[in-house]
C-alpha cells in the first residue's frame, strides 16, 4: 500500500456496496465512499427504517452519486430491515443464471454492534467473491475472532488462494499522518533503531461519559473491555509500527515477548458521587446538575444550541436534525429533554438495563464497569535473524555489531488509554530511537536528530473525515481493492497486499494482543506472549483440526514471513 490517497481512476463498473448498520459508523463509511471513492452504495440494512432512509438521503441519493444500472437508468437503493434478508436474497440471486441474473453487491461494510460481527461475517463467508470490510473490533471474544479467521480462510493458507478480500476498520493505518510516520520510522529510519514508544489515546472526558458510561460500550459483559472497543486500533497501530516489516520486505514480524497491563474503573462509580446529588439517578432531577460537568443536559444542550445535530446528539435522538429543521429549536429541545428523562429504577431487570443506552443517567449511578484509565506495556526481546542478513543490510551496514538485529532489537511500547482529557481521540506519541526522537500529535510530526541537534517538523496532508482522514483512506483502499479484483483481473492475494495492506492474520494478532493484555491486567501478571499464543490460539485451532482439517499458517505467529 503506497499511499492512503492514490489517484482514483474512472470506474466503468464501480463496486456495488451494501452497508449493514446505519448508525454512526455506517454513516461515516457511506460518506467516505461518496466523497473519496467511485464505489456506489446500492443497499442498506438496518432494523430502523428512519436510520436506513436517513443514511440514503444524506450520502447516497445525492447528485452524481446515484447508482445506475447497465442501461444508465437510476437504480433505487435496496433496503433490508434485517441483514438475513440480504443473505436469503443473495442465495436466490446466485442460483439464477444467464441474462436473467440480477446484479449483486461486490462488497459489504459491516457496521453493526460489535457483538454481532462474528455471526454476520461467518455467514457472509459462504458467498465466494463477496468482499467484506468489518468495523473494529473484529469480535468481542477471542473465540469469535478465530471462528471468523477459519470462515474467511478455511484452508489455513492465509491470503494465498483466498476467494474474497477482507478489511478491518483499523482506520489509524490509513490516515496521512500515520502513513508518513511509518515511512519515516521504517523506510527512512530517521531515529535509527527504536528503543521505546509512549503512545496516548486521549478519549476525551465527555466522549467517555457518552460512549463508555452511558452508552452502548459501558459494560464488559454486554460488549467487551474498553481496551478492545476503544483502543484495539491503537494496539494495532503500535504493532504495525514496531512489529510488521517495512513494505515489500520478506522479513518475518518481530513479535513482542511480554505484555503487561494495569488499569481500572477509577472515577465513574457511586463512591465518587457528589453529596449534593443525593439519591438522584438522572441529570434532569439532580440538585447537582447546574454545577456538574457531566450534566447530560449541558453536554448535549450546548451542542444543540450550536445548531449541531451530528454525533453524539444524533445518537441520543436520531431524528433531531429533522425536528429542528421542520419544527424549530423549541421542538428539538423538547425532544432532547424527553430522551434524557428516560431512566430506570429498582424494578428494572438487569436485562432491561443492559438492553439500551441511558444518556440522561447520572454517570455515578450507571451500570458501567469498563476501565476509564488503562496502561498496556508491550516488551520486545532481541530476536536476530539467523537465515542471512535482513532486507537492506549490505556493504557498510554489515559492519554493525549484529546486522541480524536490524529492526529486531529489544524495545518497549507503552499505550495509555485515558478518559480524562481535553483532546478527543487526537492521539499523541513519542518515539525514542538510537539516533533521534519523534514527537507526533496526529497533526504534525517532529523529528529531532541527536547528532546534528536539528529538529525538522513534517506536516502531513490535512485530510477531512474521521480519524484524521483514516475513514476515507480505509474506504478508498478497500474500494480500490474490490475494483482491482472485479475489473482488472487482480488476484485477491495481490489486491489485499497492494491496496488494503493488512491481512486477516494481522487483524487477529492485534486483537489477540488486546485479549492477552486484559488477561495480564485481571490476573496482575506479566504474560509471556509465545506461551499465551500457544495456549489461547494454537491449541484452540488444533482442537478443531480433526473436525475442519484446518491449521493456522506459520506466518501468523512469526516463524515464517507473511507472503
Amino acid at each position: 500500500m503506497e499511499s492512503p490517497t492514490p489517484k482514483l481512476t474512472s470506474l466503468t463498473s464501480p463496486p456495488r456496496i451494501l452497508i449493514i448498520g446505519a448508525g454512526s459508523r455506517g454513516n461515516a463509511y457511506a460518506r467516505a465512499i461518496r466523497d473519496s471513492t467511485n464505489g456506489r452504495v446500492v443497499a442498506v440494512a438496518d432494523p430502523i427504517a428512519f436510520k436506513r432512509r436517513d443514511l440514503i438521503r444524506r450520502h447516497v441519493s445525492t447528485p452524481g452519486h446515484i447508482s445506475r444500472n447497465i442501461n444508465g437508468d437510476a437504480e433505487s437503493v435496496q433496503e433490508y430491515s434485517d441483514w438475513r434478508e440480504f443473505v436469503e436474497e443473495e442465495k436466490a440471486r446466485r442460483a439464477e443464471s444467464g441474462a436473467d441474473a440480477r446484479p449483486g453487491v461486490d462488497g459489504v461494510f459491516v457496521c453493526v454492534l460489535d457483538e454481532m460481527h462474528a455471526e454476520i461475517i461467518t455467514t457472509l463467508a459462504m458467498f465466494e467473491g463477496l468482499h467484506v470490510m468489518c468495523e473494529k473490533p473484529l469480535a468481542t471474544r477471542l473465540g469469535d475472532c478465530l471462528d471468523i479467521y477459519k470462515a474467511l480462510r478455511p484452508e489455513g493458507k492465509g491470503e494465498r488462494g483466498a476467494k474474497a478480500l477482507f478489511s478491518i476498520g483499523h482506520v489509524l493505518r490509513y490516515s496521512p499522518h500515520n502513513m508518513m510516520l511509518r515511512k519515516l520510522l521504517l523506510e527512512e529510519e530517521v531515529v535509527g533503531e527504536v528503543i521505546s514508544v509512549e503512545h496516548t489515546e486521549p478519549v476525551g472526558w465527555w466522549h467517555f461519559s457518552h460512549s463508555y458510561v452511558r452508552g452502548n460500550w459501558r459494560k464488559e459483559a454486554a460488549t467487551a473491555p474498553s481496551l478492545l472497543t476503544k483502543s484495539c486500533h491503537d494496539i494495532d497501530v503500535l504493532l504495525w509500527l514496531l512489529c510488521s516489516p517495512p513494505p515489500n520486505s520478506k522479513r518475518p514480524p518481530h513479535l513482542p515477548s511480554k505484555v503487561a497491563s494495569t488499569g481500572n474503573l477509577v472515577y465513574f462509580k457511586k463512591s465518587r458521587k457528589p453529596p449534593l446529588a443525593g439519591n438522584a439517578t438522572n441529570c434532569l432531577s439532580c440538585a447537582a446538575e447546574p454545577v456538574c460537568q457531566y450534566s447530560a443536559k449541558k453536554i448535549y444542550g450546548r451542542q444543540l444550541q450550536n445548531q449541531d445535530t451530528g454525533w453524539p446528539i444524533k445518537i441520543v435522538a436520531p431524528e433531531i436534525e429533522d425536528v429542528l429543521k421542520d419544527h424549530g429549536m423549541k421542538a428539538a429541545e423538547n425532544l432532547l429533554v424527553n430522551r434524557l428523562a428516560e431512566d430506570y429504577d429498582d424494578r428494572a431487570t438487569q436485562e432491561q438495563i443492559d438492553a439500551r443506552p441511558w444518556f440522561g443517567r447520572c454517570v455515578y449511578e450507571s451500570s458501567n464497569d469498563v476501565c476509564d484509565d488503562q496502561i498496556v506495556t508491550m516488551t520486545w526481546s532481541d530476536d536476530p535473524l539467523t537465515d542471512g542478513l535482513p532486507d537492506g543490510v549490505s556493504g557498510e551496514t554489515q559492519s554493525l555489531r549484529d546486522p541480524g538485529l536490524k529492526g529486531r532489537g529489544a524495545k518497549t511500547a507503552v499505550m495509555h488509554m485515558v478518559a480524562f482529557t481535553e483532546q478527543v481521540c487526537q492521539r499523541r506519541s513519542r518515539i525514542y530511537g538510537t539516533t533521534g526522537e519523534i514527537e507526533a500529535d496526529s497533526v504534525t510530526i517532529k523529528v529531532h536528530n541527536f547528532a546534528t541537534g536539528h529538529t525538522q517538523t513534517y506536516h502531513p496532508p490535512a485530510a477531512g473525515g474521521g480519524h484524521g482522514g483514516g475513514d476515507d483512506g480505509l474506504a478508498q483502499q478497500f474500494i480500490l481493492a474490490v475494483d482491482a479484483v472485479k475489473n482488472h483481473g487482480a488476484t485477491v492475494e495481490d489486491a489485499q497486499r497492494e491496496y488494503i495492506g493488512c491481512t486477516v492474520e494481522e487483524a487477529v494478532r492485534s486483537h489477540a494482543m488486546v485479549f492477552a493484555a486484559e488477561e495480564a491486567r485481571k490476573s496482575q501478571t506479566v504474560v509471556d506472549w509465545a506461551d499465551w499464543w500457544e495456549q489461547a490460539v494454537e491449541s484452540e485451532l488444533r482442537e478443531k483440526v480433526t473436525q475442519t482439517m484446518y491449521s493456522i499458517p506459520h506466518d501468523m505467529h512469526g516463524t515464517a514471513p507473511f507472503e
